[in-house]
Parts: C-alpha cells; sequence; structure tokens
C-alpha cells in the first residue's frame, strides 16, 4: 500500500477527455472503474488526478490473498496491548481520499461486499470489529482497475458489482503522445524515443500470437531511461524490453530479430 499526498503533480498527457470524466465523478461522489492492459497509464492517471485535486491516494495492489480485513484494517499488538489499526479504504473514507484498488478482480470475494454500500448512494463503511458505519465525506473516491486481457471466469467482475461504476477504457497511447511521456519521463532526446516508441508499435502488433500481451508504455520508459544512462541500445532493450516480455527461447530470438530491423 503506497500514499501519496501532494507533491508536484506527476506528468500526465490527457487523450481522450479522462481528466474531465475523473474530476466529474469526483465532484459528484461517483465511483470510477479502469479498464485495459498492463502497463497503458491507468496507475499514473490517478496519480496525477489525486495530485491535481489535492487529495490523499492510498493505492492498493490487488492480490489472491487480499480480503476484505485487509482493507477496513484489524486488532494488531502494539507494546504490549490490542490496538484497532485502520486499512487503506478506511483511512481513505475517514480523510475523504482515493482509494485505488488495482486490478481489483484478483481480490477475494468478501472485498466486494465491502465496495458496495460504498458504491451507491449510502456511501457508507461498515467496521463490523469496531461497530462503527462510517459515512464517506465530499472528497472521498473510490477508484477501481482491471485488465480485460487476463480475466477467466474465476476472475471475473460480476455484473452487479461492475454495473456500480463509470467505465473508462484505457488502451496504449498514440505515437506522438507516447513520444512525449517517454521523452518527459526518461529524459531522453526525443529522436532515440521515436525509435523506441516506433518499435513498442511493431511488438505490440505481436500480442495475441507470440506474446500474451504488448509492451507496456512503462517498459519503454525504463529502456530509454537506461539509454539515457549511456547504457548502449542493445543491451537496454535486452534487459528492458526482451527478458521481461518472454521467457521462450523462440520468441526472445524473434524479437532480437524485430529490433534488428528497427535499429539495423
Amino acid at each position: 500500500m503506497n500514499m501519496q499526498t501532494n507533491p508536484a503533480i506527476p506528468f500526465y498527457r490527457e487523450t481522450a477527455g479522462e481528466c474531465d470524466l475523473f474530476e466529474t465523478a469526483h465532484r459528484h461522489g461517483l465511483p470510477l472503474l479502469l479498464k485495459g492492459p498492463t502497463g497503458c497509464g491507468k496507475t499514473r492517471f490517478v496519480e496525477h488526478m489525486a495530485a491535481r485535486l489535492g487529495r490523499p491516494l492510498y493505492t492498493v495492489a490487488c492480490h489472491d490473498d487480499l480480503s476484505a480485513a485487509d482493507l477496513i484494517g484489524r486488532y494488531l499488538l502494539k507494546g504490549g496491548e490490542t490496538v484497532w489499526t485502520d486499512g487503506p479504504l478506511t483511512r481513505a473514507v475517514r480523510e475523504g481520499g482515493i482509494c485505488y484498488l488495482d486490478e481489483v478482480v484478483e481480490a477475494r470475494k468478501d472485498v466486494a461486499v465491502v465496495l458496495h454500500p460504498l458504491t451507491d448512494n449510502r456511501r457508507t463503511l461498515m467496521i463490523d470489529r469496531t461497530g462503527e458505519e462510517l459515512s464517506a465525506p465530499e472528497g472521498f473516491m473510490l477508484v477501481a482497475s482491471y485488465n480485460p486481457g487476463y480475466q477467466s471466469v474465476l476472475k471475473r467482475m460480476k455484473p452487479s458489482t461492475r454495473q456500480r461504476f463509470l467505465s473508462l477504457s484505457f488502451d496504449f497511447p498514440d505515437e506522438a503522445t507516447e513520444i512525449a511521456v517517454v521523452t518527459t519521463e526518461s529524459g531522453l532526446d526525443e529522436a532515440r524515443v521515436a525509435s523506441l516508441v516506433r518499435l513498442a508499435g511493431r511488438i505490440r502488433k505481436l500480442s495475441g500470437m507470440d506474446l500474451e500481451e504488448g509492451i507496456s508504455t512503462r517498459l519503454v520508459i525504463y529502456a530509454a531511461t537506461l539509454i539515457a544512462g549511456g547504457m548502449g541500445v542493445e543491451r537496454a532493450l535486452e534487459s528492458a524490453v526482451i527478458e521481461p516480455l518472454t521467457d521462450e527461447p523462440e520468441t526472445r530470438q524473434a524479437l532480437r530479430d524485430l529490433i534488428a530491423t528497427v535499429y539495423g
């Protein structure tokens, strides 16, 4: 769990009015669901908007063992006595902050039960262990995300939960936007970034055939950062692109061949 208050606003390039939608949802206390592939900018978007709105942000990376208690809180032993400790969701509700549940479909099923009262007109959080019922104040917002490409029957979001959220689809940015993002984040010059972004576009066309998913903008930034720091292109791409994308020797070689056509 990571908390961010409001240092400088993280860089984010708007593409389709998503910032206006987020601000409107926040103003009216509406929950928002972000859908899109890994590394396409969902988390950065939430960080940007939380800083822009001046709200504390609690980010939770959901996983198979994440339970409702992890979000709400639990009694812990401190200094020889048992003390109640709020979880990230409870803190966000108390403070009127933003709680972001990344890959929410990975969490255990009891999490949805806790979220439902926060995503309708009640906007309440029940803490059974303490007997409290918190009413979410103005400023509180629940944001969740998931990657539709990795959904299975067991991990699919139920319609009863999905229809409680506004939804916004994300995808990888267009070439010009991605160049601007990678240049800003890595410090690499625009000309060399443009080559990396073209390579990323070629790799994404392999997604679903040789690769489970295309290269994320995050990995492009990593590669650009290594190159900006003085590392050779071949070594940087091996570490930031080829190895993270696949363990299959034949696919790794295919990616090296593709890189050679772009940089040859």
